[in-house]
């Protein structure tokens, strides 16, 4: 094939899991396509605390 007959890309749906979604990229001018990941916090960060002196 020539670089002027491309194939057009198929738009793949967006990936969903319980913490991770991902998403495709457009094409960039190498026509690379790519995917973006989005990761959801699963732990929750607490503020230190110092202990108590016995």
């Amino acid at each position: 094939m020539s670089e002027s007959e491309q194939k057009p890309v198929t738009k793949i749906p967006d990936g969903h899991s319980r913490f991770v979604t991902t998403r495709q990229l457009p094409p960039n001018e190498k026509g690379f396509v790519g995917f973006e990941t989005i990761w959801v916090p699963f732990q929750k960060e607490a503020e230190y605390q110092t202990p108590q002196q016995p």
